[in-house]
């Protein structure tokens, strides 16, 4: 039972969460916007069409939705929530949830190399040109952590951070900072991508899917807004502190989830997609900002702080 409200908040957030930064967007834009339903009418539509496969897709093209979305749902069990334990609570979990998006990673690069398109192929060389460059940032980041409390899985990690220290505050506060640039670039949003765009010699993510439709492109879609929530979450873990109950975490949840999303959907507002050469430099920013987390950990191991 203690589980129920903040998973109620998880599940309402993977389908709500692309719709509050587009209300946020039309919101500085002075426009009405679409509503926050309106992913699930788009997802809902996606599973009444049919499909249409290229006849040179193999196997990989249709096997690729399947694990897009068990994926997704395996990290989603890897991922603590607010004033609860996660469903899945193993020593080096943060490894596994890596790895479990990596793999995820690879079919999507996989299948868009399956189906022979040289857009896609190129969108693919994209994606795993900028994952290279996000993923040691990432466990720079939860390594830091990890000495800090002496745990290697998410939810010790966050139970036993001790918010009063000055080192603990200082690195999660930027780690926060580093992992909502990875929710830019997790997620394909501005200024790393636009998902809005039909451009193919500017699209990363989107140009990967051009193929997927009906149910597949359902799940793809599902998929991509559940990471984007899970690593949110991950944020709010860091900043949110431990001991509160299931309601009010899940109400705390809830919060910093529409503050993620409002912030998302304020950088699209304020800054313009960045020319593709100009991506690993603003990629970079994460690489530092885990770095600082780090040589204030070392700093204050060595008595520093």
């Amino acid at each position: 039972m203690s589980r129920i409200p903040g998973y109620l908040v998880l599940i309402a957030a993977s389908f709500l969460f692309t719709g509050a930064v587009n209300r946020v967007k039309a919101w500085w834009t002075g426009r009405k916007g679409a509503p926050l339903r309106q992913e699930i009418s788009d997802l809902r539509k996606l599973m009444r069409k049919g499909e249409v496969i290229s006849s040179t897709a193999s196997f990989v093209f249709r096997l690729n939705p399947a694990v897009q979305i068990a994926a997704a749902i395996f990290a989603a069990a890897l991922v603590p929530l607010p004033g609860q334990s996660a469903l899945l609570h193993i020593p080096g979990d943060f490894v596994v949830f890596a790895s479990v998006l990596g793999l995820a990673r690879f079919m999507s690069v996989v299948a868009a190399l399956d189906v022979g398109s040289s857009f896609e192929g190129m969108g693919a060389s994209r994606e795993v040109t900028f994952a290279a460059l996000v993923e040691p940032a990432f466990f720079i980041i939860i390594g830091s952590l990890a000495m800090i409390t002496g745990q290697t899985s998410f939810a010790d990690i966050f139970a036993r951070l001790e918010y009063g220290t000055g080192t603990a505050a200082l690195v999660k506060s930027i780690g926060a900072g580093a992992l909502f640039i990875m929710l830019l670039v997790e997620g394909s949003r501005g200024p790393v991508d636009d998902p809005n765009t039909h451009l193919e010699l500017t699209m990363i993510h989107e140009v990967m899917i051009l193929d997927s439709s009906g149910p597949d492109l359902a799940f793809i879609l599902y998929a991509s807004g559940l990471k984007m929530v899970l690593i949110a979450t991950l944020m709010v873990d860091m900043l949110v502190p431990a001991g509160f109950g299931p309601w009010a975490g899940a109400l705390l949840y809830a919060g910093g989830l529409a503050l993620a999303a409002a912030a998302v959907g304020a950088v699209e507002s304020w800054m313009a997609r960045a020319r593709m050469s100009h991506v690993p430099q603003f990629i970079f920013i994460m690489t530092a900002l885990s770095l600082t987390a780090f040589a204030v950990l070392l700093f204050s191991l060595r008595g520093g702080l």
